[in-house]
């Protein structure tokens, strides 16, 4: 199972729902439909932000400061939607609002708790990816974390892990040239 199915799968748990639905009001259909949709969006803005080196050394900051290993229910829990609201705002900048707006009325849920699902899953979504990455980093060999995860380790993993969630290829906009980009900014 790929990243994003993983975290989707963990997100959408009766555990996972029962907390979302009572921090917002929203409905379990609700919360799962904007669930559907904004992973797949949120993950690929990852890959697009660490196309620069800002980006990706914002990118290296999150993923160390998020590396709970408990559930994705419990997480969402216990979230501090004010620490997740701070990381959608590194991960959609100034779209923040236009794709809260968005979602909204795509889910039938108001931008408020748009925002207050979100905000609940950014922080486990950072540290499914942390934890994504280091697994990768164990399986494929050829990174050394002895010394902690650094932006040449980010530019390799973020290909394992999000090239196989998101279908990554190497066309204009495309994984492959994200990745580019990035060892680009590491040579």
């Amino acid at each position: 199972m790929d990243l994003l199915s993983t975290l989707l799968s963990g997100m959408t748990s009766e555990g996972s729902m029962s907390s979302l639905t009572q921090k917002t009001g929203g409905s379990s259909d609700q919360i799962s439909g904007l669930l559907t949709s904004a992973l797949p969006m949120l993950m690929q803005a990852v890959g697009n932000n660490a196309s620069t080196q800002e980006g990706a050394q914002s990118l290296l900051g999150a993923l160390q400061q998020h590396t709970s290993t408990a559930s994705v229910a419990d997480q969402i829990k216990d979230a501090d939607v004010d620490d997740g609201m701070k990381i959608l705002g590194h991960i959609l900048g100034a779209d923040k609002d236009t794709v809260f707006g968005q979602l909204s009325g795509q889910s039938g849920l108001s931008t408020d708790q748009v925002g207050s699902v979100l905000g609940s899953i950014a922080p486990a979504l950072m540290s499914g990816l942390s934890s994504s990455m280091t697994s990768a980093a164990s399986s494929i060999g050829k990174v050394d974390l002895s010394d902690g995860i650094d932006m040449k380790d980010v530019a390799g993993l973020l290909g394992t892990v999000l090239g196989g969630s998101m279908g990554g290829g190497s066309g204009k906009g495309g994984l492959g040239s994200i990745l580019g980009a990035l060892t680009s900014f590491l040579k």
